[in-house]
């Protein structure tokens, strides 16, 4: 007698509805949006020098999330194969037949529109624009491209997780400038080696899944030494913004101290190989950049505080 799959199982037996909300709930990738509201709130911070107006925050945030769900659902559908390959991924709710592609589908292109609407009627043109090229680029570009041909994916995809400070400056001020696009590479950069981080200690479910991530296709040593460099050039991305964002002695500090021991970690890790570093590298690099741009927010914070008193 044969044995059902964990997808069959999961379509035969009837769904809550908190259980169906917590599904697509899941299809929104919250942990990584967490991370992409960080960085525009941050930059909208920094682009006004000052607090941004709440409601202006907010309207900003609920756009970036609503087409950062729908980049990470329509993410979801394309993957499904992938994501049911491997261990790590299989409970995912396409995955595990928990949610049909076709209603996922039908919610990423709900998110999609409320997110463009949003924004280009109570923010400005350039904000949609961007937080949609945003969502072409990540599904488009990264998923349904790059992600299944090149080792390199990660690199070339990056730029769709971290329009973030881009999306955040466009609110604030309607328009771009260099700082902004110095806390987009910050993004962009850091990308590498946080992924491939983690890549490391997934290698084995990546090559039963048949993606050609790096550490798949060049060996451990060689991601790890690439790891190595992008960290010191997000670093240096870092470092480069203080002065042209307008950030003073906080944020320096905090770049410097940060970006000191996520250089210690990569070196310790090309020095001495081993999941458990990479495991660590991986979750530090969170915490690295959550630091980073909090830093920014007091940075400003306290500047303008410091001006009111001083006034």
């Amino acid at each position: 007698m044969s044995v059902p799959d964990s997808a069959a199982l999961a379509r035969a037996v009837p769904a809550s509805r908190s259980e169906t909300l917590r599904d697509y709930l899941t299809l929104m990738k919250p942990g990584v949006m967490l991370l992409v509201l960080v960085t525009t709130a941050a930059s909208m911070w920094v682009a006004l020098g000052q607090a941004p107006h709440p409601w202006t925050l907010l309207l900003t945030l609920g756009g970036t999330l609503l087409a950062g769900g729908a980049a990470a659902a329509l993410n979801h559908v394309l993957d499904r194969d992938m994501d049911a390959a491997m261990p790590r991924t299989s409970r995912r709710p396409i995955a595990a037949g928990r949610v049909q592609p076709i209603h996922a589908t039908v919610f990423a292109i709900a998110l999609g529109i409320a997110s463009f609407v949003l924004l280009y009627t109570q923010v400005n043109p350039l904000t949609a624009y961007i937080a949609v090229a945003g969502l072409v680029y990540y599904v488009g570009i990264y998923t349904a491209w790059l992600k299944r041909r090149t080792p390199q994916n990660i690199v070339i995809g990056g730029a769709a997780g971290a329009v973030g400070p881009l999306i955040g400056w466009a609110a604030a001020t309607g328009e771009l400038d260099l700082a902004a696009v110095l806390m987009f590479l910050i993004v962009f950069f850091w990308t590498p080696p946080h992924f491939w981080a983690l890549a490391v200690v997934l290698r084995d479910e990546y090559a039963q899944a048949k993606v050609p991530m790096l550490p798949v296709v060049a060996g451990v040593e060689a991601t790890l030494r690439q790891i190595y460099v992008y960290t010191w050039v997000t670093v240096a991305a870092t470092l480069a913004t203080a002065p042209l964002g307008g950030l003073r002695w906080i944020y320096a500090l905090a770049a410097v101290g940060l970006g000191a021991r996520f250089l210690r970690m990569a070196a310790r890790l090309m020095a001495q190989p081993s999941d458990a570093l990479a495991r660590a590298l991986y979750g530090y690099s969170i915490v690295y950049l959550f630091g980073l741009f909090t830093a920014m927010v007091v940075d400003v914070t306290l500047r303008q505080v410091w001006a009111m008193l001083s006034g």
